[in-house]
């Protein structure tokens, strides 16, 4: 068989495959490959309170993504020393170090206090570029946008689409605080 005819061949049998693999995703598909890929990046661990479990400390179903809890008013951080320049809240939603104080986001769909009113543009913006809306403030540690900011466009639409489908829990997270001055 001439080489052309095996490229033929070959590509005769790999369309239907290839054009699966970028077919457009039902939005059922889309939110189940969100769901995954949150679950996958345990977005969880920083972006829902913990509370203490019968096994320890876990994350709070009642409160999944919903972000520092607004009635957790945070104290300044103990004194950095030596290794230890970061340190974290017993709620895992609130984290501090040599960029101040940061607070995981409401990532649930609530209009006012959470992802609600964004769209799947500014979504994507955010976690491309590190910054609120994608043009805001700076993403702040710990959120590991250099790493997800690696998914494609489609992923990230995915993950959007399940935020987007999970109860809205109202939720509003206090803005970051600089770093203490010394």
């Amino acid at each position: 068989m001439k080489k052309s005819h095996v490229l033929a061949f070959a590509l005769v049998l790999l369309t239907p495959a290839l054009a699966y693999t970028f077919a457009p995703r039902s939005q059922r598909e889309r939110i189940e490959r969100g769901r995954y890929l949150v679950e996958a990046f345990a977005c969880s661990d920083c972006h829902s309170p913990w509370v203490m479990g019968a096994n320890g400390p876990q994350a709070d179903p009642a409160r999944y993504l919903s972000g520092h809890p607004a009635e957790l008013d945070m104290p300044p951080a103990p004194e950095a020393q030596g290794p230890w320049i970061t340190s974290a809240s017993a709620s895992m939603t609130a984290w501090n170090g040599p960029w101040g104080m940061s607070f995981t986001a409401n990532l649930t769909p609530d209009d006012e206090t959470g992802l609600g009113r964004w769209s799947e543009e500014d979504f994507i913006a955010t976690l491309r570029n590190g910054r609120h809306l994608g043009r805001g403030r700076e993403l702040l540690p710990p959120m590991p946008f250099a790493a997800i900011r690696q998914l494609t466009d489609e992923d990230l639409a995915s993950v959007y689409a399940y935020l987007q489908s999970i109860p809205a829990i109202s939720n509003r997270v206090p803005n970051p605080r600089p770093p203490a001055a010394h």
